[in-house]
Formats: structure tokens, C-alpha cells, sequence
């Protein structure tokens, strides 16, 4: 079956290290490393770690099982048989598979998706584009035993999502346990990945394909591997003409109980190091810890020996309530832009295995089995769209790149709205009346705040129309415009109208001036008189003061 995932025990971070967690902060970004390469696909750069390793029966996968969603993968998930620490959200899948679980809080069946479906696959990449991550980087473990069938075809499918989503991706090699690596990891990258650099979603740094080597250097029988060993597969990699990153112990540079001694010459062989913190950090005062422990001396070293430098960021293991509603991620992701880090790299981002994903996840138990234990997003009682450590990543990588001001406030707001309910027209099937260029309906229900719609000029009125897909009972309507300050407040004027199948439409609000005012968010809320119920929404527009059309960046619906 495998290891489920790289997991070592919490190593004592430095009693002496302490950081001023809340605490006032100067709010400039550290300097700007001399070793830093040119903006690339990784300097710069958001890059997430991808399994992609979550298999069910009957999806007709080669390794035929319950890969890594059990123990036991011949036998259906189930509370005495799992092997994930929470639970997905399951909402954007066409297709999932059943399982022996009961249902979920909300009474819908709790079923599971598999990452062999492409459009999985294409989910996972289309919300990578949607919410700023640059990069993937495929985990890739020992391919030669009998998941190497299942992992060749997953490479192939993350390149197809990869390509048409516009996200780039590259091979990330885990040693772990891997005895024959020395040759065999040459073997498959010559002849089988090398050829997936041919895409031209193939990620590059200094003009060279990029491949990471995790696993160098760790003090555990499951990386044995000499000296010798290691700088012979990174100069290898570095004659084929590779950019190589090297996935190192934590404690590379200090030397500590997870790492080996006398490995300084491979840690500075690599072209960027990215050192493993699973396990070591679980708080924001943890996270300051190893600000003055590890990052700000690690930026040192590699500026000195020309190594570009991208420490990992972990928003916290769910079910270890780790999270404390992003403000463990956030502060990480302060803390390396402050250092001037040449990238960060996110464990991960579908690691449900150890609670650490970023990807749509159970934001209340009305999205959990109910005999399964598992928390949600929400288990500290401050409520939180599955979504939000996508863009609370999104966030930070802004920040990283400068296009929003360093702070030690994150600026995403755990739920999407304050009542914290689910958006029932999240990228639901649009219809309008018209509109103009490139800016169609379907801008205003893809959850990106910058993307919007607008009709034709000059020829009121004109209208936009949501599909729910079953009638549904609706109470509040959330409308936005861009939340830049150069969607300078204007007024628009408003109706809402509902259809259960689009024959004919009924009045569900009069028309009404509403005021967009950037300084506020651009941001304004309906509310119906009372809960209605229907199927489609159709907002009919008839004037704008700001602009001769009528303009929308979010249309949210809400049952409450």
C-alpha cells in the first residue's frame, strides 16, 4: 500500500527564538536576496504541492482501489476504515463514487471524488488558475512497483489540466522509501517525464525545465542515501540541463534531529532548497519561532552560496485545530515576504491524508459524515467557506509579489459573506441579455472579485439570470463590483425576478437604486421579504450611473 505521506515527528524549536505574534510590525518587506534568480515559474512565484494520488473503485484506475482515501484500499471508506483526517467539499465534481460512510449532516450521500477522473483533475487546476497559484508540482514516488501504472497516467492528466487551465507544472520526485533510486530515478525521468517538458505549461527557471529531488538529507531509515548518492542524481539532473530544487530537511542549515550530518555540500548543489516544516510548526508562535530559527538565517546562507530560497507555508492540520481560521497561514506567509524569500511553496494543496490541503474543504458538519468525526473548517467556531485557504493563498501570493502591501493582517475574511452560508450560484450555468467584448455572464458567478460582466452600452435595460439547478429557496442576493479603488461609486438600478423553468418570470423585488462604493468593498446586498423559492434569478438593469451599461463582478446567492 505505501506510506500515505511524508510525516515526521515535531522537532523542539529553539527556546531562545521568540516572536511578537500580533505584535507591532514594521511593514516593509525584507530585502531582496542577492542570490535571487530572475522571475520565473518558481523565483516569484506561488508553487503548490500536488498529490493527486486519491483513487476509488471502479473508476477504472490501473491500481483498482481506495487509493489513499483507506487503510485498507480492496475495502469502501468507512469511520473504521479511512485514511484522511477531514472531509472534501464535493460540490464542483460531475462524478463521485459511494461510500460506507453515512450520510452527511446535511442528508446528501458521502461520496468521494477520484483524482483519475480528469475532470478532477481540471477542478483542481481551474480553481489553481482562479485563485493566483502559479505552479503544481507532482508528487511523483518510486514509479517502478505497482502504483507506477496509476502515477504515469496521473502525470499525463495533470499536464492535460495544466495546459488548459494555464497553470504551469513540474515533476516532483519523493524518495521516500525509493532503494533503487540512483539509477531508477534517471531511468523515468529520461524515459518517461523528460517528455512532459515538451508541454508548454512545463514549468522553467532560468530558462531550464525545473524538477525537485525531496528527500536528500533526512536522518531516518526511509533516506539512507550517501552523500555520494545525492550529488551524483542532483549533477545528473543539472547535465540533462534541469533547474533542480531540492526538498530538505528543516534543519539543512542548523543541524537537529531530523536532518544528517556532513551534507552541506548537497544542500548547496541544489539551485533553490525548499525545506520541509510538517510537523514543526502548528501556531502562529510556533510560525515566529522558526522565523528567527530557520528562515531569515536560511535566506542568508543561500544568498551567500547563490541559491534561490522557497520555505514551505502550512495552513495547519484540520483535525489537530491547528488553523485558528487562517491566522496560522497568514502569519507564515508575512513572515517569508517580510524575509524577501525568492518563493513559498504551500503543503499542500490535496493532502487530505494529514489535514493540510488548501483545496475545497467541509466548511461545517452539514458537509461531514455524521458517524465520521471528522471537523470542518469551522471547528473553532468562527465560520469558513470551504474555499478560503485558496484565497486566503491567493493572498499571499499577491503580497509576495508586491501588488498588495506587506501586513500581518490577513486581508481575506473567512467567509465569503457574513452570515458565512454557501453561495448557491458559485459557478452555476448563466444567461444575460447581452454583453460586451470578453466580460460575459459567466465572470459574475466565477468567484474571482476582479472578473465582471457587462452588457452592451448605451441600451437599457439588460439583464443577467442565474440557473440554481433545482428550485431552491433564497432569501438573500449579494451583488459586487470590483473591489479596486479605480471602480470609482456609482449607483445602479435594480429588479429581481424568479422562474421555476424559464417560461415566464415573476417580480421578486421592485426596482431600486443601489449604491457600489469602493470604500466599503463595492458591495451590496438584497434581501427578499421573505424566502422564496425558485429555480432561476434574473436581475434586470435599467440604469448606472458610472458607466452607460449594466456591471457586475459578483452575483451570490444565499438561502439565509
Amino acid at each position: 500500500m505505501g506510506l500515505t505521506r511524508r510525516t515526521f515527528l515535531q522537532a523542539a524549536l529553539s527556546a531562545g527564538a521568540v516572536g511578537a505574534v500580533g505584535g507591532a510590525q514594521t511593514a516593509l518587506a525584507g530585502p531582496a536576496s542577492a542570490a535571487g534568480g530572475p522571475p520565473g515559474d518558481v523565483v516569484g512565484k506561488v508553487t503548490v504541492g500536488y498529490q493527486g494520488w486519491f483513487a476509488c473503485k471502479g473508476d477504472g484506475a490501473p491500481i483498482d482501489g481506495w487509493w489513499h482515501w483507506t487503510q485498507d484500499w480492496g475495502r469502501s471508506p468507512s469511520p473504521s476504515n479511512t485514511g484522511i483526517k477531514c472531509w472534501p467539499d464535493p460540490r464542483e465534481y460531475t462524478h463521485t463514487y459511494p461510500t460506507a460512510y453515512g450520510s452527511l449532516g446535511n442528508g446528501q450521500p458521502a461520496t468521494l471524488f477520484s483524482s483519475y477522473d480528469q475532470q478532477t483533475v481540471d477542478t483542481h487546476f481551474r480553481w489553481m488558475r482562479e485563485y493566483g497559484i502559479d505552479t503544481a508540482a507532482l508528487q511523483r514516488f518510486n514509479p517502478t512497483g505497482g502504483e507506477g501504472p496509476t502515477r504515469d497516467a496521473m502525470a499525463a492528466k495533470v499536464r492535460s489540466a495544466a495546459e488548459s487551465n494555464e497553470v504551469k507544472f513540474y515533476v516532483m520526485y519523493d524518495v521516500t522509501n525509493w532503494d533503487g533510486m540512483r539509477s531508477e530515478i534517471k531511468a523515468d525521468w529520461t524515459g518517461k517525464m523528460k517528455a512532459h517538458t515538451a508541454s508548454p505549461q512545463y514549468a522553467t527557471q532560468n530558462g531550464l525545465p525545473v524538477v525537485c529531488v525531496w528527500g536528500f538529507g533526512f536522518n531516518d531509515a526511509n533516506h539512507p542515501f550517501s552523500v555520494e548518492e545525492c550529488l551524483d542524481v542532483i549533477n545528473w539532473f543539472k547535465a540533462q540541463g534541469c533547474y533542480v530544487i531540492g526538498g530538505v530537511p528543516r534543519e539543512w542549515r542548523t543541524g537537529g534531529a531530523g536532518s544528517r550530518t556532513g551534507y552541506a555540500e548537497v544542500y548547496h548543489a541544489f539551485d533553490m532548497i525548499s525545506p520541509w516544516m510538517i510537523g514543526a510548526i502548528g501556531s502562529a508562535q510556533d510560525a515566529d519561532n522558526a522565523y528567527t530559527t530557520y528562515t531569515l538565517g536560511d535566506e542568508a546562507d543561500c544568498a551567500a552560496h547563490g541559491i534561490d530560497y522557497q520555505p514551505c507555508v502550512l495552513p495547519g492540520d484540520v483535525s489537530a485545530r491547528q488553523r485558528a481560521h487562517g491566522d496560522f497561514m497568514w502569519r507564515q506567509f508575512y513572515n517569508m515576504c517580510r524575509a524577501g524569500v525568492q518563493g513559498l511553496y504551500i503543503s499542500m494543496f490535496d493532502e487530505y491524508n494529514e489535514g493540510n490541503q488548501i483545496a475545497k474543504t467541509a466548511e461545517s458538519r452539514a458537509w461531514t459524515p455524521v458517524d465520521s468525526g471528522f471537523l470542518a473548517l469551522d471547528e473553532d467556531g468562527t465560520a469558513c467557506s470551504s474555499d478560503y485557504y485558496l484565497r486566503l493563498t491567493g493572498d499571499g501570493g499577491r503580497m509576495l509579489k508586491g501588488l498588495i502591501a506587506l501586513t500581518p493582517v490577513r486581508p481575506t475574511p473567512p467567509t465569503a459573506d457574513s452570515a458565512g452560508d454557501t453561495d448557491l450560484a458559485l459557478r452555476r450555468p448563466t444567461e444575460e441579455s447581452s454583453h460586451t467584448q470578453n466580460y460575459g455572464s459567466a465572470n459574475a458567478v466565477d468567484g474571482d472579485p476582479d472578473s465582471y460582466w457587462e452588457s452592451a452600452n448605451d441600451a437599457f435595460p439588460q439583464w443577467i439570470q442565474v440557473d440554481l439547478g433545482a428550485a431552491t429557496a433564497v432569501r438573500r442576493i449579494v451583488l459586487t463590483l470590483p473591489p479596486s479603488s479605480a471602480w470609482e461609486a456609482r449607483s445602479q438600478t435594480v429588479s429581481v425576478q424568479g422562474s421555476s423553468d424559464g417560461g415566464g418570470f415573476a417580480p421578486l423585488l421592485a426596482a431600486s437604486d443601489h449604491a457600489f462604493d469602493p470604500a466599503s468593498g463595492n458591495r451590496v446586498t438584497l434581501s427578499l421579504p421573505a424566502a422564496v423559492t425558485t429555480r432561476l434569478l434574473r436581475l434586470v438593469f435599467t440604469a448606472n450611473t458610472g458607466w452607460p451599461a449594466a456591471q457586475l463582478s459578483g452575483f451570490e446567492v444565499y438561502a439565509a
